[in-house]
């Protein structure tokens, strides 16, 4: 169960915007979507589906388009891999695969056009109907001793609003994201402060960012969101900005901002996924000290 407040609707699900073309990561991508590029040994996607089961949550929607039914398989019943490795006896394998299908339910939807992310959470506003909400980008692999997901469903249990995670990004870095505009709300009843959030800039310059606290890619949203995502004008490149739309909400409700507790890796930057897969291998029990062993031997 998620963490729920008697008197609050319940997050009961989590949407994944997938329909991106990863076109960072061309030619890997190619023939394969961005979300099933594996970290070690596990696609990117899984990394965050993992982190909605911990938080107490198992239903999910995937918003997808042309090319990326691996995702859908990837989540699904192998029946023929399945068959092989139990004739095989391999077993252990056998659980990995089971738990990947067995551990979810996952509805489908299709971003025809790429129109950004505002875009994106508009095309589940059927599904989701009038609840409130997570959104995940997969991109943002965070390593957290609770998951990132979980510490922000507690401060939505306390306020019945909107919170967003954000993070410190010292200098010129901060004008590659939303910035918030923010007051001191609880320092120390959470994993990490909780700010109110005034408004937030898409991408400023360095000097006009109004604080270093960047939105990154964890969001609980209630089903106010949609009616500004319906009403916001397209921005840069024809696109329907999340950002311009919690602008909006934040002007009618509370949104709160937590600055959560673990380390995030950017998997969409190339930099970013290389030291992911060396971070995320030396903490492996099966791999880390054959991996840094083999690290330290590199001549650099």
């Amino acid at each position: 169960m998620a963490i729920s407040n008697p008197a609050l609707p319940m997050v009961r699900k989590a949407v994944f915007p997938a329909a991106g073309l990863g076109t960072r990561f061309l030619p890997a991508t190619k023939a394969q979507p961005k979300e099933m590029l594996p970290l070690v040994d596990k696609p990117i996607i899984q990394y965050g589906v993992e982190e909605v089961l911990e938080s107490g949550l198992d239903n999910i929607i995937m918003i997808t388009g042309r090319g990326k039914n691996s995702i859908e398989d990837h989540f699904d019943v192998s029946f023929e891999l399945e068959r092989i490795l139990a004739e095989k006896g391999k077993n252990e394998l056998l659980a990995v695969v089971r738990e990947i299908s067995d551990m979810l339910h996952i509805a489908y939807v299709r971003q025809k056009e790429a129109l950004g992310l505002g875009h994106a959470v508009l095309t589940v506003r059927e599904l989701v109907g009038q609840e409130p909400f997570a959104v995940l980008l997969a991109d943002d692999v965070i390593d957290a001793a609770v998951p990132v997901l979980r510490q922000m469903l507690e401060v939505y249990a306390a306020t019945g609003h909107s919170v967003i995670a954000v993070e410190q990004i010292p200098g010129e870095a901060i004008s590659s994201y939303g910035v918030v505009r923010v007051e001191p709300w609880d320092e120390t009843r959470f994993s990490g402060p909780v700010f109110r959030v005034l408004d937030l800039v898409e991408k400023p310059r360095p000097r006009e960012a109004p604080s270093d606290l960047a939105v990154v890619g964890r969001y609980i949203l209630t089903p106010g969101i949609f009616e500004f995502l319906e009403t916001t004008p397209r921005g840069a490149g024809g696109e329907i900005q999340l950002t311009d739309a919690l602008r909006g909400l934040a002007r009618h409700e509370p949104i709160y901002a937590l600055r959560f507790q673990g380390r995030r890796h950017d998997t969409g930057d190339k930099l970013g996924f290389l030291k992911a897969t060396v971070e995320l291998a030396l903490k492996r029990a099966d791999l880390g000290a054959a991996f840094r062993q083999y690290l330290q031997n590199l001549p650099l």
